[in-house]
């Protein structure tokens, strides 16, 4: 039995996917690799292939049309056999010495008939533009080395999120509560760490930096101009996140907690994105998609609203738009999210 699904969704990826795939390779037979080929018109597929035919009963080459990030991750969850579930995007890796700590706590998690529905690692930014690297670590939110509930959760710290790069899930329990990512749209690594996690109901946090994200290649969709480009899908992702869970029926506080602190931290980047656009029609857009939370559930609205990020990206006028995004600016340096 595999320990481990890993989905690599590849887009004309011909140029570095192979650095991800050999990343994954040392797993052996515990581990699974599904190389997804979204339709692309370069190399994609026949490295895939290539892989296939040399690592028989571990590399698995799905080819399809294209249909988005999304549609890249449904593809390998709907044809995943292992226990776990990781998406590893084609331009990223892993770390050696960090998988094989990972490998062994699944194991050993199965064979002691405890494994968890969520397995959480650090990950760590490769910022090549700045020649910098920056750990994101959870030592701060959770426990180390224990099964655990969300009550167990130390703190809630806006701007410490749980990111696709850090979460390992229970395939079944992902399959258990329907996650179904929607076809071309970008930006949807948002919904598949919120909309799982009330079915959540194990984690275990395990100190290692699993996770190498590797950010600056030309294009990327989480540059800033790009992000403004695509200010529709970010939209309807948020669209989405609020439509997706109700967060009042999460009865767990710390987790709802959480999750609302999320939706707020979503709905700032959206909302930054139009004003750093510098487009009436965005701004409309941003204001209809304030309006929809609060006449969907106005406790929701009233959280993020008036959350500490809420507030600073809703001052009032063009002056309270500059300053909202000065703030926004400054803590995205400070933190050094994306």
């Amino acid at each position: 039995m595999k320990i481990i699904t890993f989905a690599i969704p590849s887009y004309n990826s011909q140029d570095y996917m192979e650095k991800c795939i050999n990343s994954l390779l040392p797993g052996g037979e515990d581990v699974e690799i599904l190389i997804v080929d979204d339709g692309s018109t370069d190399r994609t597929g026949e490295i895939a292939d290539d892989y296939a035919a040399r690592y028989p009963g571990i590399c698995r080459a799905i080819h399809q049309p294209n249909g988005g990030h999304g549609e890249a991750v449904n593809a390998g969850l709907r044809n995943a056999q292992g226990i776990y579930y990781k998406v590893v995007d084609s331009d990223d890796w892993v770390d050696p010495e960090a998988y094989v700590q990972v490998l062994s706590t699944l194991k050993r998690l199965v064979r002691q008939g405890t494994p968890v529905d969520m397995l959480l690692t650090n990950y760590v930014y490769e910022k090549v533009h700045e020649n910098t690297r920056r750990r994101m670590v959870y030592s701060l939110l959770f426990p180390q080395n224990k099964v655990i509930g969300w009550n167990e959760m130390k703190h809630n710290i806006k701007g410490f999120t749980i990111l696709m790069h850090s979460v390992t899930y229970r395939t079944q329990m992902l399959r258990d509560c329907g996650l179904e990512l929607p076809k071309h749209t970008f930006y949807v690594d948002n919904l598949f760490v919120y909309v799982p996690l009330p079915h959540v109901k194990t984690l275990y946090y395990l100190n290692v930096n699993f996770y190498r994200y590797f950010i600056g290649r030309e294009g990327q969709s989480v540059a800033e101009q790009t992000m403004i480009r695509r200010i529709d899908q970010q939209l309807r992702v948020n669209y989405l996140m609020i439509d997706s869970v109700d967060p009042w029926k999460v009865t767990e506080k710390h987790l709802r907690k959480y999750m609302l602190g999320y939706l707020e931290m979503i709905t700032v980047v959206t909302t930054s994105m139009a004003y750093l656009s510098h487009d009436k029609e965005n701004l409309e857009k941003v204001r209809a998609l304030w309006r929809y939370m609060k006449q969907k559930d106005r406790r929701t609205y009233m959280k993020v609203r008036y959350g500490i990020m809420g507030s600073a990206m809703n001052l009032p006028g063009p002056t309270g738009r500059r300053l909202s995004v000065k703030a926004y600016q400054l803590t995205r340096k400070i933190m050094k999210f994306n």
